[in-house]
C-alpha cells in the first residue's frame, strides 16, 4: 500500500523534523502555567488539520480558570462507520522541558498520520485526537486531557475499538546496551535501542496483537511488544491509561522514553536529539498498519 497523496520517507522525515521544531524549538515548554505557548501548540495542530482538509473540532474545559482544549480531526469510515479507530498524543510538556521528544515527536507522527489518512477512504472511522495536560500535575487527575475525552466518549457510548496512544517516539540507537528495561523484561527483548515498542494491558493484548501484525506485514522497521501490569514503572505513564479505566483497548506506541532516552523530562529535550531518519521509517510502517486495520476493523 502506498503512503496517502504520495508521501516518500525523504519528505516524511522532513516533515515530521519540521513539527518538532516547530514545538520544541519555536513554542518550547508548554501547559498551562506557559498559556501562550500551550495556545501556540494548539493554533499549530489546528492550522497543520485545517490545512489537510480536515475540520477541527476544539473541546474546551477550564483548569482553575484557565481555557485549555482537547483538538480532535475525524477521518469518517464507510461501511463500520460507528468502528473507531482512535490514535492521540498530548501537546503539553512537562514544567522545564521543550519536549522534542516528549511528546513533540507524538504530535508530529500524529499531524503526519492524519496526512496520509487524507488520501484514503476507511471501512471505520479514524479519530486523530491531540490532547492536553497529559502532564503533572495533571496525569491520573480527572483534569487529564484525555481523562477527559474518554469520559465523555464512554457517556456517549463511543464504539472504540482501538486507541493508540503516540508517546515519546523519536529516539533510536545501535549501540549495545543502550536500551533498559524494569527488572526481569531484559531477558526477552533486546539491549540495543533500533525499535519501537507496543505496550498493552492484558485486556488489550488481542488488539496489540493485531496491530503487531500488521506493523511486521507492512514494514522491516524493528518492533518489539509487551502486555503486562498497569503497576510495572511507565506501562501506563500516559493517555491509554484514561482509556483502559473507561474500559476500552488501548495500547501505547513508544521508544520506552526514560528506559532509553537519557533527556526525558529535561531542559535538553531539544529537536536535534531525535533521529528523524529512524522515526520516519517508524511512522510511515505505523502508517501502513493502521491503514490496515482500518481498512480490515479491528
Amino acid at each position: 500500500m502506498a503512503a496517502g497523496r504520495g508521501t516518500t520517507e525523504e519528505t516524511l522525515e522532513s516533515r515530521l523534523r519540521g513539527h518538532v521544531h516547530r514545538l520544541a524549538g519555536d513554542i518550547g515548554e508548554r501547559h498551562v502555567w506557559r498559556r501562550e505557548a500551550l495556545q501556540a501548540a494548539a493554533s499549530y495542530i489546528e492550522n497543520e488539520w485545517g490545512a489537510q482538509g480536515y475540520a477541527v473540532a476544539r473541546i474546551a474545559y477550564t483548569v482553575a480558570g484557565l481555557p485549555c482544549a482537547n483538538l480532535e480531526a475525524v477521518r469518517r469510515g464507510g461501511a463500520r462507520e460507528r468502528e473507531i479507530l482512535l490514535v492521540g498524543a498530548h501537546y503539553d510538556t512537562v514544567a522545564g522541558s521543550p519536549g522534542a521528544n516528549d511528546n513533540g515527536s507524538g504530535v508530529a507522527a500524529l499531524l503526519e498520520l492524519s496526512r496520509m489518512f487524507a488520501g484514503l477512504d476507511p471501512a471505520m472511522t479514524v479519530r486523530f485526537v491531540a490532547f492536553v495536560n497529559e502532564e503533572a500535575p495533571f496525569f491520573r487527575s480527572r483534569l487529564q486531557g484525555s481523562a477527559v475525552y474518554a469520559e465523555e466518549t464512554r457517556r456517549r457510548g463511543d464504539d472504540i475499538r482501538l486507541m493508540v496512544c503516540l508517546e515519546t517516539i523519536g529516539w533510536y540507537s545501535e549501540a549495545l546496551g543502550s536500551q533498559g528495561y524494569p527488572p526481569l523484561f531484559g531477558l526477552f527483548h533486546p539491549d540495543r535501542a533500533n525499535f519501537i515498542g507496543l505496550v498493552s494491558n492484558f485486556r488489550s493484548r488481542a488488539a496489540m496483537r493485531r496491530l503487531a501484525a500488521a506493523f511486521r506485514a507492512q514494514s522491516d522497521f524493528p518492533l518489539e511488544t509487551t502486555a503486562t501490569f498497569a503497576f510495572v514503572p511507565g506501562v501506563s505513564w500516559s493517555d491509554h491509561r484514561s482509556f483502559w479505566r473507561k474500559g476500552y483497548p488501548a495500547v501505547m506506541v513508544t521508544d520506552t522514553a526514560f528506559y532509553r532516552y537519557r533527556y526525558y523530562h529535561d531542559a535538553d529535550d531539544t529537536p536535534e536529539k531525535l533521529c528523524y531518519p529512524e522515526f520516519a521509517r517508524m511512522t510511515e510502517g505505523l502508517f501502513r498498519a493502521l491503514a490496515t486495520l482500518a481498512r480490515e476493523g479491528i
